[in-house]
């Protein structure tokens, strides 16, 4: 059995590093494992996480192998190529399909029967191309998804709206990228529609600024590569938000990526939906009600991954 305080992060990069961060300071688990290819990396990362430790919940954080990743009830895969400035997430699919299929037999192996939580790029892809490779139940195997394109949308209505964000009940769907969509039709603001809260609040204009933040969100990532190089702590707490659905059996509807067995009409992909999701992982892909417009949207960014699965022979 899963032991349900146990978790391995497989990738010690910016985002593997600050996942782990993100995770020791929730107090989700009490033993972190920490896998890379270069083991004098995760144990540098693991000490350095360690020194920290009299500041916050005990707990053991290490560097291990598979083989310490058998009995975790989650592991999370970060591992790959970074998007560079310039380059699409859907630029990096050779590398990290590459990468996973050197990565996933070896967990295979050891007899995981946890959760298996995807984060490198294009995760849409990879989630599919995960479940696929560890024949792994398909609620078994999730991405993160649009959680932090999620995120930057509430974030972005706040700042518009001058009002916290976290009275801001808004989701990104679809792929992870270039074709994601905004929900505008169920978007609201502690249950005021969306449209009246932004005339509340002096906004009238309201295609013109949807259009502007859905780019402004869209585009987030770009943005960030081309200050800093990569982007990592954003991604690090949607993930440490993931993870305490799981650890905490919250049955929390969030937009991870999923592979929809019929929803929307969808099957043969993964591709984030809002989804219900507990200790067990996926419990319930719902579906929500969208505009005709919105669902042709949704439909076109699952054409594109289709394809994208097609020519790379994971169908």
């Amino acid at each position: 059995m899963p032991n349900p305080r146990k978790a391995a992060i497989v990738g010690c990069g910016f985002v593997g590093a600050s996942i782990a961060f993100s995770l020791m300071q929730r107090s989700l688990f009490s033993e972190l494992v920490l896998i890379d290819a270069n083991h004098k990396k995760a144990e540098g990362e693991a000490m350095d996480l360690s020194h920290g430790l009299p500041y916050t919940a005990s707990m053991e954080i290490y560097a291990g192998d598979y083989r310490d990743a058998a009995d975790c009830s989650l592991v999370i895969v970060t591992a790959g190529a970074n998007q560079k400035p310039g380059e699409t997430r859907l630029d990096l699919i050779d590398k990290n399909v590459a990468i996973l299929k050197s990565i996933l037999p070896n967990l295979t192996a050891t007899g995981f029967s946890g959760i298996l939580m995807i984060v490198s790029n294009p995760v849409d892809v990879l989630t599919y191309a995960a479940q696929r490779i560890s024949g792994y139940p398909a609620e078994r195997v999730i991405g993160s998804g649009t959680v932090l394109d999620t995120a930057r949308l509430k974030y972005e209505l706040g700042r518009h709206l001058a009002v916290d964000s976290r009275s801001i009940h808004a989701v990104i769907i679809g792929e992870h990228g270039d074709s994601e969509l905004a929900v505008w039709s169920g978007a609201n603001v502690s249950g005021i529609d969306l449209n009246h809260f932004c005339e509340l609040r002096g906004h009238f204009d309201h295609e013109n600024s949807m259009q502007r933040i859905y780019e402004a969100v869209r585009g987030s990532a770009y943005e960030i590569i081309e200050r800093k190089g990569a982007t990592y702590y954003g991604i690090a707490m949607a993930v440490a938000r993931i993870s305490e659905c799981i650890v905490r059996d919250e049955h929390a509807v969030l937009p991870i990526s999923v592979l929809p067995r019929g929803e929307y009409g969808l099957e043969n992909i993964a591709l984030s939906l809002p989804t219900v999701v507990g200790h067990e992982g996926v419990e319930k892909v719902l579906e929500i009600p969208l505009s005709p417009e919105e669902s042709a949207a949704l439909h076109e960014s699952a054409a594109q991954l289709h394809e994208v699965i097609r020519t790379l022979g994971l169908s």
